[in-house]
């Protein structure tokens, strides 16, 4: 793509679809006479529906209705073996060993199949966020939803099977005061592709004072795939994002942001003058994020692709590095736990955690 289009887009000249949604403070902080900030401390999760939901899509999408019902249990026998409560309480012990500010979630969802009307014994109700949140307090860890987007909600098969898929951002009680939440879905979006089936992607975001500290921290799950044109229709969705967060202050862009280093939506990213954190802390490791198999049964990581991504502006140093250290999370064979039949990854994707200096204010 053309680096001059892309600096355009990202001056603004696409339009933005959130609105901002004033939301409850938490505990007050330090004052800003410290003299040297504590650093940030952001974690980005892909939670992961637990069986390639594209395929689904796929088959529902492809105008052939034989291949519909063997592409849907193909995935209710994966998602059975991908236990997601067993996953969610592994992220869960990933939270609670970096004890981030905030947490970007992408791919939150809500699956609800009962195919007894069709004459199958199958009822399945899963809740990927409460069954974290459940997690998380169970470690005493005091977490709560500061901001929640609703993307889409997946329907086929006449209502017998729902998947609502959400963006959310955790932050801790009385560490983080959140002036404001906002979340929305990106006015640019690849839309109906069979019927019940509107794909549209979102973000979600607070503005919140952090040891004394004002920051702007959104996180995103922009569209995936590799057909022509989706690499556009990122850059599109992330410039609607820019424009949201704004040009001035602390500013934090994280998610699972599904393309590579060097993109169209990776530029428009950088002429906004953000910096990607891990090639400027640990520019000689690679930092691969994707993926795990589908049904996360790899004994080792098989992760070949950039895809989770920790964005900052406006925290440089003087001489205009960044400060910090960033590490991933899921991408180590003992990150693995017991599942239902066979060990299985907490997600297809890794993590992502960023520990951010910041300098003193002026």
């Amino acid at each position: 793509m053309n680096r001059n289009l892309v600096l355009l887009c990202a001056l603004g000249l696409a339009a933005c679809s959130a609105e901002g949604v004033p939301g409850p403070s938490d505990a007050p902080l330090h004052s800003t006479a410290a003299v040297t900030p504590a650093p940030l401390v952001v974690m980005t999760r892909n939670l992961y529906p637990g069986a390639d939901l594209d395929a689904v899509i796929a088959a529902l999408a492809n105008g052939d209705p034989s291949d519909d019902q063997a592409a849907l249990f193909t995935a209710i026998q994966t998602f059975t073996a991908t236990d997601y409560q067993a996953r969610m309480r592994a992220i869960a012990a990933e939270i609670d060993a970096a004890r981030p500010h905030v947490v970007g979630l992408q791919e939150v969802a809500k699956i609800d199949i009962d195919l007894t009307g069709l004459g199958l014994p199958v009822v399945i109700h899963a809740d990927f966020l409460a069954s974290l949140e459940a997690a998380l307090a169970a470690r005493g860890l005091k977490y709560r939803v500061a901001a929640r987007n609703h993307n889409f909600t997946v329907a086929p098969f006449g209502g017998a099977v729902s998947l609502r898929d959400d963006d959310a951002m955790l932050v801790a009680q009385g560490r983080v005061n959140v002036h404001e939440a906002m979340g929305g879905t990106f006015a640019a979006n690849i839309g109906v592709v069979a019927p019940g089936i509107d794909i549209r992607r979102g973000w979600v975001g607070i503005r919140a004072r952090i040891d004394g500290l004002t920051y702007r921290i959104a996180s995103a799950h922009p569209e995936s795939g590799g057909s022509p044109g989706l690499d556009l229709l990122r850059a599109a969705q992330l410039t609607e994002l820019v424009n949201v967060v704004g040009q001035e202050g602390r500013r934090v862009i994280i998610g699972d942001l599904n393309d590579d280093r060097g993109s169209a939506m990776y530029q428009v990213l950088e002429a906004a003058g953000y910096r990607d954190a891990w090639p400027a802390l640990r520019p000689a490791d690679p930092g691969f994020t994707c993926c795990h198999a589908a049904d996360l049964a790899n004994p080792v990581a098989v992760l070949t692709q950039h895809r989770d991504y920790v964005f900052a502006a406006g925290l440089d140093r003087s001489d205009g590095g960044l400060a910090g250290e960033i590490r991933l999370v899921g991408n180590a064979p003992g990150d693995r736990v017991e599942g239902p039949y066979y060990p299985i990854w907490p997600s297809d994707h890794a993590g992502v955690v960023a520990r951010l200096g910041v300098r003193p204010p002026r």
